[in-house]
Protein backbone atom coordinates (compact mmCIF):
# COMPACT_ATOMS: atom_id res chain seq x y z
CA UNK A 1 0.00 0.00 0.00
CA UNK A 2 1.16 3.55 -0.79
CA UNK A 3 1.53 5.27 2.59
CA UNK A 4 1.14 8.64 0.89
CA UNK A 5 -2.56 7.80 0.59
CA UNK A 6 -2.93 7.16 4.34
CA UNK A 7 -3.99 10.15 6.43
CA UNK A 8 -3.06 9.90 10.12
CA UNK A 9 -6.52 11.23 10.98
CA UNK A 10 -8.01 8.11 9.39
CA UNK A 11 -6.01 5.95 11.78
CA UNK A 12 -7.16 8.07 14.73
CA UNK A 13 -10.77 7.45 13.70
CA UNK A 14 -10.04 3.73 13.27
CA UNK A 15 -8.41 3.46 16.72
CA UNK A 16 -11.26 5.31 18.42
CA UNK A 17 -13.85 3.12 16.68
CA UNK A 18 -12.11 0.05 18.06
CA UNK A 19 -12.51 1.54 21.56
CA UNK A 20 -15.93 3.20 21.37
CA UNK A 21 -17.74 1.03 18.79
CA UNK A 22 -20.19 3.88 18.05
CA UNK A 23 -19.84 6.66 15.46
CA UNK A 24 -21.49 9.22 17.75
CA UNK A 25 -19.04 8.53 20.58
CA UNK A 26 -16.07 8.68 18.23
CA UNK A 27 -17.24 12.02 16.89
CA UNK A 28 -17.59 13.36 20.42
CA UNK A 29 -14.19 12.03 21.52
CA UNK A 30 -12.36 13.47 18.51
CA UNK A 31 -14.33 16.72 18.38
CA UNK A 32 -15.61 16.20 14.81
CA UNK A 33 -19.00 15.63 13.20
CA UNK A 34 -20.57 12.21 12.72
CA UNK A 35 -20.52 12.63 8.90
CA UNK A 36 -16.77 13.28 9.16
CA UNK A 37 -16.31 10.01 11.03
CA UNK A 38 -18.44 8.13 8.49
CA UNK A 39 -16.48 9.69 5.62
CA UNK A 40 -13.16 8.69 7.22
CA UNK A 41 -14.42 5.13 7.68
CA UNK A 42 -15.50 4.95 4.02
CA UNK A 43 -12.04 6.13 2.90
CA UNK A 44 -10.39 3.48 5.07
CA UNK A 45 -12.67 0.79 3.67
CA UNK A 46 -11.61 1.69 0.13
CA UNK A 47 -7.91 1.85 1.05
CA UNK A 48 -7.93 -1.51 2.83
CA UNK A 49 -10.59 -3.21 0.71
CA UNK A 50 -12.48 -4.38 3.79
CA UNK A 51 -15.67 -3.36 5.62
CA UNK A 52 -13.61 -3.00 8.85
CA UNK A 53 -16.70 -2.33 11.02
CA UNK A 54 -20.21 -3.73 10.65
CA UNK A 55 -23.25 -2.10 12.21
CA UNK A 56 -25.02 -4.34 14.77
CA UNK A 57 -27.44 -3.86 17.66
CA UNK A 58 -24.39 -3.72 19.95
CA UNK A 59 -22.68 -1.01 17.91
CA UNK A 60 -19.99 -1.13 15.23
CA UNK A 61 -18.38 -4.57 15.43
CA UNK A 62 -14.87 -4.93 13.95
CA UNK A 63 -14.20 -7.47 11.22
CA UNK A 64 -11.31 -9.95 11.53
CA UNK A 65 -9.18 -7.61 9.39
CA UNK A 66 -9.92 -4.71 11.75
CA UNK A 67 -9.03 -6.82 14.80
CA UNK A 68 -5.76 -7.77 13.11
CA UNK A 69 -4.90 -4.10 12.59
CA UNK A 70 -6.14 -2.81 15.94
CA UNK A 71 -3.12 -3.51 18.11
CA UNK A 72 -0.33 -2.35 15.73
CA UNK A 73 -2.24 0.83 14.91
CA UNK A 74 -2.80 1.53 18.62
CA UNK A 75 0.92 1.03 19.27
CA UNK A 76 1.82 3.33 16.36
CA UNK A 77 -0.47 6.10 17.62
CA UNK A 78 0.87 5.70 21.15
CA UNK A 79 4.44 5.95 19.88
CA UNK A 80 3.66 9.16 17.98
CA UNK A 81 1.89 10.65 20.99
CA UNK A 82 4.82 9.80 23.24
CA UNK A 83 7.30 11.36 20.81
CA UNK A 84 5.30 14.57 20.52
CA UNK A 85 4.41 14.86 24.19
CA UNK A 86 6.11 17.67 26.06
CA UNK A 87 5.70 15.86 29.37
CA UNK A 88 8.79 13.69 29.14
CA UNK A 89 9.46 13.72 32.87
CA UNK A 90 7.24 13.37 35.92
CA UNK A 91 8.03 15.12 39.20
CA UNK A 92 5.88 13.52 41.93
CA UNK A 93 6.86 16.11 44.54
CA UNK A 94 5.29 18.97 42.56
CA UNK A 95 2.65 17.10 40.55
CA UNK A 96 -1.10 17.50 41.02
CA UNK A 97 -1.86 14.48 38.82
CA UNK A 98 -5.00 12.48 39.55
CA UNK A 99 -4.88 8.69 39.16
CA UNK A 100 -7.81 6.30 38.92
CA UNK A 101 -7.31 2.72 40.09
CA UNK A 102 -9.73 -0.03 39.10
CA UNK A 103 -10.09 -2.45 41.99
CA UNK A 104 -12.50 -4.51 44.07
CA UNK A 105 -13.25 -3.43 47.63
CA UNK A 106 -10.74 -6.12 48.62
CA UNK A 107 -8.08 -4.16 46.73
CA UNK A 108 -9.20 -0.95 48.43
CA UNK A 109 -8.77 -2.57 51.84
CA UNK A 110 -5.36 -4.06 51.07
CA UNK A 111 -3.67 -1.56 48.72
CA UNK A 112 -5.15 1.90 49.23
CA UNK A 113 -4.15 2.74 52.85
CA UNK A 114 -0.49 1.87 52.26
CA UNK A 115 -0.45 3.70 48.91
CA UNK A 116 -2.01 6.88 50.32
CA UNK A 117 0.32 6.98 53.33
CA UNK A 118 3.29 6.82 50.97
CA UNK A 119 1.85 9.47 48.61
CA UNK A 120 1.47 11.91 51.51
CA UNK A 121 5.23 11.65 52.03
CA UNK A 122 6.57 11.72 48.47
CA UNK A 123 3.77 13.23 46.33
CA UNK A 124 1.42 15.29 48.51
CA UNK A 125 -0.31 16.93 45.54
CA UNK A 126 -1.16 13.63 43.82
CA UNK A 127 -4.73 12.40 44.32
CA UNK A 128 -6.30 8.99 43.81
CA UNK A 129 -9.79 7.65 43.21
CA UNK A 130 -10.92 4.06 42.85
CA UNK A 131 -13.52 2.52 40.57
CA UNK A 132 -14.99 -0.94 40.92
CA UNK A 133 -14.19 -3.71 38.44
CA UNK A 134 -17.00 -4.24 35.95
CA UNK A 135 -16.68 -7.38 33.86
CA UNK A 136 -18.35 -5.74 30.86
CA UNK A 137 -16.44 -2.44 30.93
CA UNK A 138 -13.06 -3.10 32.54
CA UNK A 139 -11.19 -3.44 29.24
CA UNK A 140 -12.84 -0.31 27.86
CA UNK A 141 -12.09 1.65 31.05
CA UNK A 142 -8.37 0.88 30.68
CA UNK A 143 -8.31 1.34 26.90
CA UNK A 144 -10.00 4.72 27.11
CA UNK A 145 -7.92 5.95 30.03
CA UNK A 146 -10.83 6.22 32.44
CA UNK A 147 -8.71 3.94 34.64
CA UNK A 148 -4.92 4.29 34.79
CA UNK A 149 -4.25 0.84 36.25
CA UNK A 150 -6.17 -2.18 37.54
CA UNK A 151 -5.20 -4.50 40.37
CA UNK A 152 -6.51 -7.94 41.21
CA UNK A 153 -7.20 -11.42 39.91
CA UNK A 154 -8.19 -10.53 36.32
CA UNK A 155 -7.47 -13.34 33.84
CA UNK A 156 -9.67 -11.73 31.16
CA UNK A 157 -7.17 -8.92 30.50
CA UNK A 158 -5.16 -10.21 27.55
CA UNK A 159 -3.75 -8.84 24.29
CA UNK A 160 -2.77 -5.17 24.50
CA UNK A 161 -2.51 -5.20 28.29
CA UNK A 162 0.69 -5.39 30.30
CA UNK A 163 0.81 -7.13 33.68
CA UNK A 164 3.17 -7.36 36.63
CA UNK A 165 2.74 -9.90 39.40
CA UNK A 166 2.44 -8.60 42.95
CA UNK A 167 2.15 -11.86 44.87
CA UNK A 168 0.56 -15.29 45.00
CA UNK A 169 -2.74 -15.34 46.87
CA UNK A 170 -3.78 -18.24 49.08
CA UNK A 171 -7.40 -18.86 50.08
CA UNK A 172 -8.26 -19.90 53.62
CA UNK A 173 -11.30 -20.97 55.63
CA UNK A 174 -12.49 -18.41 58.17
CA UNK A 175 -15.18 -18.17 60.85
CA UNK A 176 -15.69 -16.48 64.22
CA UNK A 177 -13.77 -17.58 67.30
CA UNK A 178 -17.00 -18.80 68.95
CA UNK A 179 -17.94 -21.00 65.98
CA UNK A 180 -18.30 -24.75 66.80
CA UNK A 181 -15.51 -25.48 64.30
CA UNK A 182 -13.11 -23.31 66.32
CA UNK A 183 -12.88 -26.12 68.91
CA UNK A 184 -11.53 -28.61 66.37
CA UNK A 185 -7.81 -29.16 65.91
CA UNK A 186 -8.33 -29.84 62.21
CA UNK A 187 -11.29 -28.73 60.06
CA UNK A 188 -12.01 -31.53 57.59
CA UNK A 189 -13.71 -31.44 54.21
CA UNK A 190 -16.74 -33.06 55.82
CA UNK A 191 -16.85 -30.30 58.44
CA UNK A 192 -16.51 -27.66 55.73
CA UNK A 193 -19.33 -28.93 53.50
CA UNK A 194 -21.62 -29.55 56.49
CA UNK A 195 -21.34 -25.92 57.61
CA UNK A 196 -23.44 -23.02 56.37
CA UNK A 197 -21.59 -20.60 54.11
CA UNK A 198 -21.35 -16.94 53.15
CA UNK A 199 -19.88 -16.28 49.70
CA UNK A 200 -18.78 -13.22 47.76
CA UNK A 201 -20.18 -13.15 44.22
CA UNK A 202 -18.11 -10.70 42.20
CA UNK A 203 -18.49 -10.88 38.39
CA UNK A 204 -15.54 -9.80 36.29
CA UNK A 205 -12.80 -11.18 38.54
CA UNK A 206 -11.20 -14.58 39.05
CA UNK A 207 -12.64 -15.12 42.53
CA UNK A 208 -15.64 -16.90 41.04
CA UNK A 209 -13.30 -19.58 39.69
CA UNK A 210 -12.36 -20.46 43.26
CA UNK A 211 -16.02 -21.07 44.14
CA UNK A 212 -16.46 -23.24 41.06
CA UNK A 213 -13.44 -25.31 42.05
CA UNK A 214 -14.75 -25.80 45.60
CA UNK A 215 -18.10 -26.98 44.26
CA UNK A 216 -16.43 -29.40 41.83
CA UNK A 217 -14.23 -30.98 44.51
CA UNK A 218 -16.90 -31.93 47.02
CA UNK A 219 -20.54 -31.94 48.02
CA UNK A 220 -22.79 -29.00 47.36
CA UNK A 221 -22.25 -26.23 49.91
CA UNK A 222 -25.09 -24.88 52.02
CA UNK A 223 -24.87 -21.24 50.95
CA UNK A 224 -27.03 -19.18 53.28
CA UNK A 225 -25.76 -15.74 52.21
CA UNK A 226 -24.33 -14.24 49.01
CA UNK A 227 -22.96 -10.69 48.95
CA UNK A 228 -21.46 -8.65 46.08
CA UNK A 229 -18.45 -7.38 48.04
CA UNK A 230 -15.83 -8.29 50.62
CA UNK A 231 -16.05 -5.29 52.93
CA UNK A 232 -19.00 -6.59 55.00
CA UNK A 233 -17.62 -10.09 55.57
CA UNK A 234 -15.89 -9.23 58.84
CA UNK A 235 -19.12 -7.96 60.37
CA UNK A 236 -21.14 -10.89 58.98
CA UNK A 237 -18.79 -13.61 60.22
CA UNK A 238 -18.39 -11.95 63.62
CA UNK A 239 -22.14 -12.07 64.28
CA UNK A 240 -23.09 -15.45 62.71
CA UNK A 241 -22.01 -19.08 62.54
CA UNK A 242 -21.33 -18.85 58.81
CA UNK A 243 -18.10 -20.03 57.21
CA UNK A 244 -16.36 -18.22 54.35
CA UNK A 245 -13.56 -18.85 51.87
CA UNK A 246 -11.49 -15.67 51.64
CA UNK A 247 -8.04 -14.50 50.50
CA UNK A 248 -5.52 -14.93 53.30
CA UNK A 249 -4.18 -11.37 53.13
CA UNK A 250 -7.67 -9.96 53.62
CA UNK A 251 -8.28 -12.28 56.57
CA UNK A 252 -5.06 -11.10 58.23
CA UNK A 253 -6.58 -7.59 58.24
CA UNK A 254 -9.92 -8.82 59.60
CA UNK A 255 -9.20 -11.54 62.14
CA UNK A 256 -8.00 -9.24 64.93
CA UNK A 257 -10.64 -6.47 64.76
CA UNK A 258 -13.51 -8.91 64.16
CA UNK A 259 -12.26 -11.78 66.38
CA UNK A 260 -12.13 -14.33 63.57
CA UNK A 261 -10.26 -17.61 63.26
CA UNK A 262 -8.40 -18.58 60.10
CA UNK A 263 -7.52 -22.21 59.28
CA UNK A 264 -5.94 -23.91 56.25
CA UNK A 265 -8.60 -24.61 53.68
CA UNK A 266 -9.79 -28.24 53.86
CA UNK A 267 -10.30 -28.24 50.08
CA UNK A 268 -7.06 -28.25 48.14
CA UNK A 269 -7.07 -24.96 46.21
CA UNK A 270 -4.33 -23.55 43.96
CA UNK A 271 -2.72 -20.22 44.74
CA UNK A 272 -3.78 -17.37 42.47
CA UNK A 273 -1.74 -14.50 41.09
CA UNK A 274 -2.67 -10.95 42.12
CA UNK A 275 -1.35 -8.63 39.43
CA UNK A 276 -1.11 -5.04 38.29
CA UNK A 277 -2.49 -4.33 34.79
CA UNK A 278 -2.20 -1.36 32.44
CA UNK A 279 -3.00 -0.72 28.79
CA UNK A 280 -0.38 -0.33 26.08
CA UNK A 281 -1.42 3.29 25.44
CA UNK A 282 -0.05 4.29 28.88
CA UNK A 283 2.97 2.02 28.84
CA UNK A 284 5.39 4.91 28.16
CA UNK A 285 3.50 7.61 30.04
CA UNK A 286 5.99 8.98 32.65
CA UNK A 287 3.32 9.50 35.32
CA UNK A 288 1.89 6.03 34.82
CA UNK A 289 5.38 4.55 34.86
CA UNK A 290 6.09 6.27 38.18
CA UNK A 291 2.85 4.98 39.72
CA UNK A 292 3.60 1.43 38.57
CA UNK A 293 7.14 1.54 39.99
CA UNK A 294 5.78 2.80 43.29
CA UNK A 295 3.16 0.04 43.43
CA UNK A 296 5.86 -2.57 42.69
CA UNK A 297 8.05 -1.23 45.49
CA UNK A 298 5.22 -1.24 48.00
CA UNK A 299 3.49 -4.53 47.20
CA UNK A 300 5.59 -6.95 45.14
CA UNK A 301 6.82 -9.99 47.04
Amino acid sequence: MDLNKVDLNLLLVFNQLVIERRVSRVAESLGVSQPAVSNALNRLRKLLNDDLFLRTSQGMEPTPRALQLAEPIAYAIDTIRSALSQENVFDPASSTRHFTVSSTDLGEIYFVPTLLNHLLKVAPGVTVSTMRHNGANLKEDLESGRADIAVGLLPQLQGSFFRQRFFRQRFVCVFRQQHPLAKKKVVTKEDFYAAKHAVVVFPGTGHGEVDKLIDRKGAERKIQLSVPHFVAMGHILQETDLVATLPERLVKRLEGPFKLKCVPHPVKLPDHSIDLFWHAKLHRDPANQWLRRLMFELFTD
